[in-house]
């Protein structure tokens, strides 16, 4: 039920995404600066064995995704991640991983915001790194302040600009390799043989194979965004199953059919690792203009990125808020379902991607930093998602036999996750410019624990409840 505060604000966000929007949501979240920007370090690393590092992790993200659904359609009133903790863990489960989600996504911005001022540099590198980003930071701000309606709709072109791109890529590829294209500067011929010819599918044995995975998942940051927009969308039992069931095919089509043409055109060992590999596939085959054209559309993919992250993280703040668990007034809506204070709130996290690009020796160091902390944190979110869905099985057995959108393998599914989970951990701490990242995360989650007892004592001491009722749905395990 909406309340209605001073002057027309109000407290619920609005359902105004519809099934494309979900659809395309989903399909853009996993389409972003990790796979246009970030897959050039991974290949640097691992050569073409990327390929079947992308393929495990979007296997356990496929599965990790509906034991998520199954939790969302198992009781329409849970909104976010947290409220999935809250209910099934516990009040300081649901405030730590509300709180993680939103930093989480702050960063996630943050190397966005990072990634863009890579992509004006290849246009003109004469442009500030400080400009691009403050520019976008504010667009990002002009964007959330519409309604949920609109951003929808920026999100659902922005994606398929960067599908047409991808799909582009591929056919392109395809031509090129049936063509037997020849580089001209090169003499280097197109062809399948260069994901083996170049030192052997595992190039670095298997240490370098599994220090892709610490990088490799970043990519996958964004494939919960469904979750998030669940809260928003129309007839979600229908539309979410549609988009968690579609994660395969996303993986095996941009993630692997994208990235084998690019090594079948361009040998893996002459992919510059700062560089977007899309862009400079193109340049090494000779395409300058084509390379141009894609250098825009990673740079509007980034765009897009951002703005998801950005969007997922003020409607957290609003939970949080919507919870006792943030200043009350995050949870404020304006007329139009609008968390206005919470935008304006992670604005100012947003724009510390000034001062890391100034105080920064290189644009891709400051760019693995970043997105190193956002898999550390991000880990931590999708392993509690984990937990809740084992909780959720010995609490609630009923909901699940009677559940249309069962999870496969549900006994197993969440073990094998989170085995999956600690491992990526360990390959985090393998790598100097992964390991100092990673030991930013324990002062976090001390400051949440200081945080959680003060909260704590303010609800108990108003006479709130720490935990609210979540109540089911008569219709919505059915």
């Amino acid at each position: 039920m909406t309340q209605t505060g001073p002057s027309g604000t109000h407290d619920e966000l609005e359902r105004g995404l519809t099934n494309r929007h979900l659809q395309l949501i989903a399909i853009g979240g996993a389409i972003g600066t990790g796979l246009f920007l970030g897959s050039g370090k991974v290949i640097s690393l691992t050569g073409p064995s990327v390929l079947f590092i992308y393929a495990v992790i979007g296997c356990m993200m496929f599965l990790l995704m509906r034991a998520l659904g199954e939790l969302l359609l198992s009781n329409l009133n849970y909104k976010t991640f947290g409220d999935i903790a809250k209910d099934l863990i516990g009040p300081w489960a649901g405030f730590f991983v509300s709180w993680t989600y939103w930093v989480t996504w702050i960063v996630i911005c943050i190397a966005d915001i990072i990634a863009i001022t890579s992509y004006v540099s290849y246009i003109n590198a004469d442009i500030p790194n400080w400009v691009p980003a403050l520019v976008t930071a504010l667009v990002l701000v002009i964007l959330n302040l519409q309604p949920v309606k609109f951003f929808g709709e920026f999100e659902f072109w922005f994606s398929i600009i960067k599908i047409v791109a991808i799909l582009a890529l591929i056919v392109t590829g395809v031509i090129l390799l049936v063509t037997g294209f020849t580089n001209p500067d090169t003499g280097t011929a197109s062809s399948i043989t260069h994901l083996w010819d170049h030192g052997g599918m595992f190039p670095f044995g298997a240490s370098g194979f599994l220090l892709g995975f610490q990088l490799g998942i970043f990519s996958f940051i964004g494939v919960e965004l469904v979750g998030t927009a669940a809260a928003e969308t129309k007839n979600p039992q229908h539309n979410l199953p549609r988009a968690i069931n579609s994660i395969v095919v996303r993986v095996l089509i941009f993630y692997i059919g994208a990235l084998t043409v690019i090594m079948a055109i361009t040998p893996w060992d002459k992919l510059d690792p700062a560089l977007s590999p899309f862009v400079t596939t193109f340049a090494y085959a000779g395409f300058s203009a084509a390379a141009f054209a894609i250098n825009l559309v990673v740079l509007t993919s980034a765009a897009s990125s951002a703005n998801s992250g950005f969007y997922s993280g003020t409607r957290m703040m609003h939970s949080l808020a919507h919870d006792g668990h943030a200043p009350r007034g995050f949870a404020l809506t304006d007329s139009r379902g609008v968390p206005r204070r919470a935008v304006f709130f992670s604005t100012v996290f947003v724009l510390s991607s000034v001062p890391i690009l100034l105080l920064g020796d290189s644009v891709i160091e400051a760019f693995t930093f970043v997105t190193s902390v956002a898999s550390t944190f991000i880990l931590f979110v999708w392993s509690m998602i984990a937990i809740s869905f084992i909780r959720y099985l010995r609490r609630y057995p009923e909901r699940h036999r009677s559940s249309a959108f069962r999870t496969p393998l549900a006994r197993i599914t969440p073990w094998a996750v989170l085995v999956f989970f600690a491992f990526i951990l360990v390959t985090l701490s393998l790598a100097e410019d992964t390991r100092l990242p990673l030991l930013f995360t324990p002062v976090w989650f001390v400051l949440l624990a200081v945080l959680w007892q003060f909260t704590k004592r303010r609800l108990v001491k108003n006479g709130q409840p720490l935990t609210a009722a979540v109540d089911l749905p008569d219709a919505a395990h059915h």
